[in-house]
This record gives structure tokens, sequence and C-alpha cells, in this order.
């Protein structure tokens, strides 16, 4: 790396910093300020949830339903933070003794997550006190994290990156300009974004700066394990789809036939694949930096893995 472009990195880093300090809130006296969930609400927007497209379900179950996954959105946000903060905290090791400000930067960026993480168990905990019983988040954030690490770091800050801007659309597209949501679960959100916005840049800066020191062949094996992990993501959000059906159809307070159970889990199912991969994959910044770093052919390969998910 030039001086040049070593000093508008460190730039990059610094207005980072900057805007944490800004945007620094606490849990309870800025997010939940001593509120309760109200049911009467929907959580995730229409937008995410495709709720609309599931036609068997009353006003009042697409209204639970968007309610479910929002508890599980909350839930997989908590999880994947924590892989994401291991592997930040690993890349930052290459800081300590040069760039102090990109240091500063990626110590503010791990003590966010450490914050959101606790965020979103109270969260899961509020739900749990409004919410039916059965509700069941199954994959575990440590086993889920050590699976991801053990690909090699290419992959990992891809999946990162591709997370950290679908994570910034979701909430100024769908959960921002919808007034219906509970009000409670915008503010969970909002704040959120304020800290991602800068960690979405962080990850960029260091996806790009490992990518520069790696071979072809290193590159290689890192778009293959990217396409490794994201369908290990369609694994995990097949399970979750499954126990969120399960959990609505016992809970909705009716007989729920047993083809409509198939057709509620192939909705959500869809609604999850849709936040958690194809969103993140269809952004036009993310194809912008992936493009930028691979071969046209490794592009095909992505895309032919990403037409196999179905």
């Amino acid at each position: 790396m030039n001086f040049v472009v070593a000093d508008q990195t460190t730039e990059r880093f610094a207005r980072c910093i900057s805007a944490s300090q800004r945007v620094n809130w606490d849990i309870q006296a800025d997010v939940i300020r001593g509120r309760k969930f109200d049911t009467d609400h929907r959580f995730l927007p229409d937008g995410l949830s495709q709720v609309e497209e599931m036609t068997s379900l009353t006003a009042d179950e697409k209204r639970f339903v968007s309610q479910i996954q929002g508890r599980t959105y909350a839930n997989v946000f908590g999880l994947v933070e924590r892989f994401i903060n291991a592997k930040m905290l690993e890349v930052g090791q290459d800081h300590v003794l040069g760039d102090q400000v990109a240091m500063e930067a990626l110590v503010r960026f791990s003590q966010e997550e450490l914050k959101h993480q606790e965020l979103f168990r109270q969260i899961d905990q509020l739900c749990d006190e409004v919410m039916p019983e059965g509700y069941s988040f199954a994959p575990d954030p440590n086993d889920v994290a050590r699976a991801v690490l053990s690909k090699g770091t290419w992959a990992v800050l891809a999946l990162t990156l591709d997370i950290e801007l679908f994570t910034q659309s979701h909430y100024r597209e769908s959960i921002d300009p919808n007034d219906t949501l509970s009000p409670l679960y915008k503010d969970v959100f909002l704040f959120h974004w304020k800290e991602e916005s800068q960690h979405a840049i962080i990850d960029e800066l260091e996806f790009i700066r490992h990518d520069a020191g790696v071979t072809a062949e290193e590159r290689d094996k890192g778009v293959t394990e990217f396409i490794e992990l994201v369908g290990a993501v369609d694994g995990i959000l097949q399970g979750q789809a499954s126990a969120d059906t399960q959990y609505f159809a016992k809970a909705c307070g009716r007989n729920v036939p047993a083809e409509e159970v198939v057709a509620v889990e192939a909705g959500i199912l869809a609604a999850y694949r849709w936040q958690y991969i194809f969103s993140g994959a269809q952004h036009p910044h993310f194809g912008k930096v992936l493009s930028s770093l691979i071969t046209a052919e490794q592009g095909k390969r992505i895309q032919s893995a990403l037409a196999g998910i179905k």
C-alpha cells in the first residue's frame, strides 16, 4: 500500500471513530427505556417477512408470523455477531504495532458488537415475556462461530461484508419507512443501524486489505469457502424455518392442516433466504466490491451456487 492510499485508509478509519463517538448509545437508557413489546403491532415489515404472500393466514396470524420472524431476526443477528467479532479481533492484531487509528476503530467495533449481542439477548427475553411459550432458536452461537471460523479469513470477511451491507439496506428500505411496526422493535434496529453503518466501512477496508496479501490460489480457495459458508447459512435457515413453523402451528390458536403447515414453512423459508442470502447477494455495493477482487469465472461459480438455493 502506498503512502497516499494508507493516508486515505487511515482517514476513513478516523471518520468511523468520530461517527462511533457521536452515535454511541446505551441499551436501557436509549433503546429499551423501560418499554415492553406490544403484540398488537407487527415486528418485522412485510418487505422482509413476506407474510402477505402467505394467503391462507388471517390478518392476526400474519401479525403473529411477523413477530416470530422478528424474534428470529434479532436472534440471527446476535448469532452472526459472535463470529464477526471474533474475526475482527483476529485481523485487528495486524494493527497492534501499526496504524493506531485503525486499531482504535477495530476496538470500538468489537465493543459495539459485544453490546449488540447483549441487546439481542435482552430483546429475545422481552419477546419471551409477551409471546406464547414454545419458541426455540436452535443454532448455538458458539458452535456456528467455530464452524464459520474454520474457514479462511478471505471467505469470512466476504460473508461479514455481505451481512453488514444487507443490515443497512434492510433498515433503510424496509424497517425505517414502516410506521405500523412496534415502536420498540423499530428503535432496536435504528440504534443497531447507527453503529453498523461504521462497521460496514471497516469490514470493507479490512476485506480489501486482506485480499491484497493473498495469492490467486488462496483467493480461489476463499471463493470456494465463501460458497460453502452460504450453503451452511441456508442449512441454518432451513432448520429455523421448520422450528418457527411448528411454533406457529402450535401457538396460533387453531388446528393447522398438514398441507398448510408445508405452505407456511415454504413461505417462511423463502423469507429467510431473502433476508439472509439474496438481499445481500443482490446488494449493489457488495457486488461492486466482490467483482473488483475476483475473476469472471469465480463470479459465475458464486452465481451458480446461489441459483441452486431454492
